[in-house]
Parts: C-alpha cells; structure tokens; sequence
C-alpha cells in the first residue's frame, strides 16, 4: 500500500472554511502521540525509513514507513498494524534492540473529501500545517496530481509543499518554514 501525501504549513481556519465550503465532511478530531524507533542494525534517518507507534484515544497503531517514492511529496510504502496494547509493544520493541527516539504530539482534525482524508495540525513545537493524504495499490502518479490541486483548491501553494516529517523537524529544531 502507498500513503500519498502531501503537507504545507496553513493558517487552520481559513482552510476549515475552504474544506467545508467544498464539501468535505469532518471524520472527528483528537490527540495524537507518535512514539518514534530506530532500529539496532541500521539509522532510519540515513535510510529515510520511520517506525512508530501511535497512541489515539488510548488505542495504538504500529506503522512503517519506508522510504519516499518521489521528489515531489512524502508519498511512502506503509504498513500498519493495529496494536491492542501499545505499551506492550514498545516494552517488545525495546526488547528487540529497537531505540525510542522522541514523541511527536499534535491535536488533529480529520476531514474526507473524496479520496482524500485532509489532516489539520496543530503540533507541539512546531506550529499548523495541512496534510492531505490518500491510499493507492499500485501506480499513484494521478492520484499525486490531484492532491497537489487539492491543496491549491484550500488556498495553499502547491510549490510550498513540505517532504519533511514532523520528527525530522522536530530533531533538526526547524520549525518547517
């Protein structure tokens, strides 16, 4: 499975409104917490893969992430796994030599439009941002596109598109400008 995405900084409320003039219909928002790993045999940040865990309402999900597919988005092959008991599985990933690297925490609202699920961010440190994000079996170059023109439909430019993640930002102490 291929999570295509793409993510610009955005002033939150105006683009709310841009995604409810639309039509989007809000799916819910919350806390998340992303506790990140590096693997004992290799550095994720050379390899530009992520390994997770995150904890929403109490519930975890284990995901990987391999590394970017293109120079335009953050668009990765994933993988993920429902976790009944998160703290287990972080003792089990400590276990196996895997390292915690730092917690992620953002409040995020959800939004569906179309094939698209569109986050809005607000995280810990960092400040709002947009991700618009949607799932692809095989090619994905299409689906790309139309998030690119989704982003500018919510008043973002499509050029200033960011392909770092909130952990590099967070570990490079860039604010994502």
């Amino acid at each position: 499975m291929v999570e295509v995405e793409v993510k610009a900084r955005g002033e939150l409320g105006r683009v709310r409104e841009a995604l409810l003039e639309l039509g989007a219909e809000a799916q819910g928002a919350g806390e998340e917490w992303d506790l990140y790993f590096n693997a004992p045999d290799r550095d994720f940040s050379e390899t530009d893969e992520a390994l997770r865990i995150r904890v929403r309402g109490g519930r975890g999900v284990l995901t990987y992430k391999g590394p970017k597919l293109d120079r335009r988005s953050k668009s990765r092959r994933e993988v993920e796994v429902e976790v009944g008991d998160w703290e287990a599985m972080r003792e089990l990933l400590g276990r196996l030599g895997y390292r915690e690297v730092t917690w992620v925490r953002k409040v995020r609202e959800r939004y569906r439009l179309g094939a698209f699920t569109v986050s809005l961010d607000k995280v810990e440190g960092l400040g709002e941002f947009v991700e618009v994000e949607a799932k692809a079996e095989g090619p994905y170059g299409d689906l790309l596109d139309e998030a690119f023109r989704l982003l500018e439909r919510l008043g973002l430019a499509p050029e200033e598109a960011i392909r770092t993640s909130y952990l590099e930002m967070l570990l490079q102490g860039d604010p994502g400008r």
